[in-house]
């Protein structure tokens, strides 16, 4: 197909023809004698003409040389929320944290349901701009049935570290009505410190009821918050 052959006006971006180089400068001009203002020349001047393939060549050309420019940014610390929620079946065991919590149902999913391991995987995805859990591991996949937790979180790690970034600490908050944490709460937490390879006094854990209100209140759902801060190294 022909490409148009219609003018454009371009006025700044091709060089000035010698015969209008004997302006003189505009009475503002901040340029020293004999030297013409740029901007009285292109308030003045008759606009070259190209047609439109090679204006829109120099355009593009520009905006090239621009973006080439200008470096990528290194942030030195990244924030990342993470939420995940599921239900809460008879017949399935309850893992949170890699830990098994001794209960009458357990979360139905794809992979072992561990909420609190998916919650902290979907909050460093997120620190690093990446897509979410079920993105990087789908629940159509059948290699990811019944899977542990954990492969996800080792490989949520594996891409924090390749981007040269650390833990910096880590809040998370269980919601659930039964059972209590308590009893549990230290062993989940030491037991994630050791999955993210991070000292446990960066890694604090929260468990709260929903005061018998709606499906995680009435003992048939179960979920979790996550917040990472993640440190350049």
């Amino acid at each position: 197909m022909a490409m148009a052959t219609t003018p454009l006006y371009v006025a700044s971006l091709i060089p000035i023809p010698k015969q209008f180089n004997t302006a003189k400068p505009h009475a503002f001009s901040p340029l020293s004698s004999g030297t013409p203002s740029p901007l009285f020349l292109r308030s003045t001047l008759p606009r070259a003409r190209l047609p439109a393939a090679a204006a829109a060549d120099v355009v593009m050309e520009a905006e090239r040389q621009t973006t080439s420019a200008t470096p990528s940014k290194t942030l030195p610390f990244r924030v990342g929320h993470g939420f995940d929620l599921h239900r809460l079946e008879p017949g399935y065991p309850l893992i949170i944290g890699g830990i098994s919590i001794p209960h009458d149902r357990g979360c139905e999913a794809h992979s072992d349901g561990d909420v609190l391991l998916h919650c902290v995987v979907d909050a460093i995805l997120g620190a690093l701009g990446l897509p979410d859990i079920g993105q990087i591991f789908p629940d159509s996949d059948p290699k990811w049935k019944g899977a542990a937790s954990s492969v996800f979180i080792k490989e949520a790690v594996r891409l924090m570290e390749e981007e040269g970034y650390e833990l910096g600490n880590l809040d998370a908050t269980l919601i659930l009505q039964r059972p209590k944490l308590s009893p549990h709460k230290e062993t989940i937490r030491t037991n994630l410190s050791k999955l993210l390879g991070a000292d446990p006094s960066v890694v604090n854990l929260k468990a709260k009821t929903h005061e018998k209100v709606d499906s995680l209140g009435e003992n048939r759902s179960i979920a979790a918050h996550t917040v990472v801060l993640l440190m350049k190294k």
